[in-house]
């Protein structure tokens, strides 16, 4: 494979609408949109703003520019500007855009691409069909008002007269670019593409195996390299066989990194540069490393245990929400359930593992070809390093093998480039699949103490949650604190906390040293199944039916009162109708099941989608679990962008989340995960998924916000209460295959 960006493509990329005939419509730092400006005319382009070019052919280029690790995004945000364009999807063609300011946010994470960008989009694509109007108006001395676009062209309606948009180039190119903030947008009702199934603009090319990810990246004269670090969180290398490595074939140099103390940047290691990567790994097994473990080594995930088992009988160190008087209504309930949850660290195994390519080069600048989730904050991240000035650093944005949070963090970008510094050469840092789940970003293991009460009308009255957690020490302003992992905090305003007259939120933190950072919809994805498993033993307490317990204590109010999460209200009637409607799409009551059989449910707030989720499940006496059906409603506003990639990620998150719920744990030892590679962490097998997913939305009058997170976190709440209805078993334990679910 050659560089991955084609001059001809990356002088487009970079300069946009520089070139002759350019207005810019520009993203401003916040995403809002630039102020336009005209220039000269273009003889082969009209290039309206720095996403959208329109050739002579009528063929229209579109940037993408956020990142692709998966979730659809490199397809849908472009379908936004298409539709808004009038142009058939058979005459656009997508390119990947490198990190540019111009283009506003570039991160993928949060479920944010769509929210951030689904409005500037439609008025990109809206202020450039303008301009192609107008100037078919002026070419038919004809009103602006008689004139329409559709499929690539302007119609002039009491002539029928039409040209397409290719025809219109030269004369677009010279006209002004309306405001964007003032242009018309299309009426939904007249939508010809959002809403309809698009495959994936790079389905062919995945299918086919051709050369789309950081790792299938080359580079003339390129070299490999690999990044060995102390097994220990916070360790590193005192001294190695470095003369040994060097004599061995094809290794062209090995040397210590000193690194720094963030445990999310450039932790010191031993680099290797050979000539392959297999000259690389097999100089990597030879390597002989002498290592200070640091405080670190103490750690155990049993010791953690019992750290937490302790803390149970205690007052949490922080207090996230007190309302009413827990002890009292404990004392005056007529039922109290006492149950503990927990669930380890866990990796998020990316198919592809971490991988960049760096490139020094003799005027000091640095060229970078990472699959990254976070560019600009990984550019940062180089910049503080080493002191590199961004505006020596070009980044190219290659598709991610899965991401899930994990290339958000940037280490290993700063560790290709420090090794890149020393290589002399464009460089290639593999990580191995040991590297990257032993040396991941973790999604903290967490412990919740619960206790709950309900009155003689089976109505809850009363909650109390103690959360141990896993924080690293940092420095903030000075002072050294206790900062909790990625979804690792409990928000004081989390479900069910407001809702109640008498709560007691607690939080208490164990210091590690281990590294932490978000996974899949982070918090959301425990605290859900924590939460709603619970729920379900409270409701089955007060003999109340599992849905209505749901619909009496999420009550009646619109919006609940305090911040949602994300900074999101509430809106309680947004969950009430997922919650119904699920109910009902899955004959909630009404289905009779035999004996192992069940259903459960469980709904969730996260990343602004409101889901509820019902799953159906059989579980053999020996203890056997297989997922019969899920059925899953979700609100995520007025439209659904792309049917087929929305369709694909609820499909993708149902069994990812069961994958996570069943299978996979990592344990800590002398602070070393024991885990190394799939074998003995398992995720789910294809015969284990479930044997039916009913999708279904409900479009409403609220913004258009993204899915790749907000449908995981009720599947293990809903498979779980399934499992007791099934069973009379609890799991309160993850993964699932830690609980003995046989039955007699």
């Amino acid at each position: 494979m050659s560089a991955p960006v084609s001059a001809s493509r990356r002088r487009f990329l970079r300069t946009g609408a520089m070139g002759a005939g350019a207005l810019v419509i520009g993203m401003g730092a916040g995403g809002a949109l630039a102020a336009p400006a005209s220039a000269p005319a273009a003889a082969d382009a009209f290039t309206p703003n720095v996403f959208i070019r329109i050739d002579r052919k009528g063929i229209v280029t579109l940037v993408s520019k956020q990142p692709e690790i998966g979730q659809g995004i490199k397809t849908s945000l472009p379908m936004v500007i298409a539709e808004e364009l009038e142009i058939d999807w058979k005459d656009v063609r997508i390119v990947q855009g490198d990190l540019n300011p111009a283009y506003g946010s570039q991160g993928a994470g949060g479920s944010t691409s769509t929210p951030t960008n689904y409005e500037n989009f439609h008025r990109l694509g809206a202020a450039a069909r303008t301009v192609l109007v107008q100037a078919a108006a002026q070419t038919w001395g004809v009103p602006v008002s008689e004139c329409g676009a559709a499929h690539g062209a302007v119609v002039h309606g009491p002539s029928k007269r039409k040209l397409g948009y290719g025809a219109l180039v030269p004369l677009a190119a010279t006209l002004p670019v309306p405001d964007a903030a003032t242009v018309q947008l299309k009426d939904p009702a007249t939508y010809k593409l959002l809403g309809t199934r698009i495959g994936g603009v790079d389905n062919a090319a995945i299918v086919s195996g051709k050369p789309l990810f950081g790792i299938d990246i080359q580079l003339p004269g390129m070299l490999y390299a690999v990044y060995a670090k102390c097994p220990v969180f916070g360790g590193k290398p005192v001294n190695a066989n470095l003369d040994a490595i060097k004599a061995m074939s094809g290794v062209k140099d090995a040397f210590i990194v000193e690194g720094t103390d963030n445990l999310n940047g450039l932790r010191p290691g031993v680099a290797i540069v050979a000539t392959s990567t297999w000259a690389a790994f097999k100089a990597r097994r030879a390597l002989e490393v002498k290592w200070d473990e640091g405080v670190g080594a103490n750690h155990s995930w049993a010791d953690f245990a019992a750290q937490a088992k302790a803390a149970a009988g205690k007052p949490g160190t922080t207090t996230l929400r007190k309302d009413g008087d827990v002890a009292q209504a404990f004392a005056g309930a007529a039922k109290t359930v006492e149950a503990s949850y927990s669930y380890p660290f866990i990796s998020h195994a990316s198919m592809e593992p971490q991988n960049c390519t760096a490139w020094f080069k003799q005027d000091g600048t640095l060229e970078l070809w990472a699959p990254t989730q976070n560019p600009g904050s990984g550019q940062a991240l180089v910049t503080t390093t080493f002191g590199i000035p961004k505006e020596k650093i070009t980044l190219h944005i290659i598709r991610s093998g899965g991401g899930f949070g994990r290339r958000l963090s940037s280490d290993f970008i700063v560790e290709a480039t420090a090794i890149a510094q020393k290589a002399g050469a464009p460089v290639k840092l593999t990580w191995t699949r040991e590297d990257d789940l032993q040396h991941d970003h973790f999604r903290p293991g967490g412990f919740h103490h619960l206790r709950g009460g309900v009155d003689a009308n089976g109505k809850l009255v009363g909650w109390h949650n103690h959360f141990v957690t896993f924080a690293n020490r940092v420095e903030r302003e000075g002072k050294s604190i206790l900062q909790p992992g990625s979804g690792g905090s409990l928000s004081g305003d989390e479900f069910p906390g407001r809702w109640l007259g008498n709560c007691l939120l607690e939080q208490t933190a164990l210091e590690c040293r281990i590294p932490m950072g978000p996974w899949r919809a982070p918090g959301s994805s425990v605290f859900s199944w924590v939460f709603h498993s619970f729920i379900d033993e409270l409701a089955h307490a007060a003999g109340r039916d599992p849905v209505a317990f749901r619909l009496e204590l999420l009550g009646d109010k619109d919006i609940v009162p305090g911040t949602g999460e994300r900074g999101q209200p509430y809106s309680v009637s947004r969950m009430r109708n997922v919650l119904k409607a699920v109910a009902e799409k899955a004959d909630w009551g009404k289905r009779k099941f035999g004996p192992g059989q069940g259903a459960g449910v469980a709904f969730h707030f996260s990343h602004r989608g409101y889901v509820a989720e019902v799953a159906e499940v059989t579980v053999s006496k020996e203890g056997q679990l297989k997922v019969d059906r899920v059925v899953v409603v979700s609100d995520i506003g007025a439209q659904i962008v792309n049917l087929s990639g929305a369709e694909n990620q609820v499909q993708g998150s149902v069994i990812d989340g069961l994958s996570t719920l069943m299978l996979p744990e990592l344990n800590i030892d002398k602070g070393r995960v024991v885990q190394s590679n799939f074998h003995d962490y398992q995720l789910l097998r294809m015969p284990d998924t479930p044997t039916k997913i009913d999708i279904h939305f409900l479009k409403t009058d609220y913004p258009v916000t993204g899915l790749g997170e907000p449908v995981l976190p009720p599947l293990a709440p809903a498979v779980c209460n399934a499992i007791f209805a099934a069973t009379g078993k609890r799991v309160r334990e993850l993964p699932l295959s830690k609980t003995d679910l046989s039955w007699s």
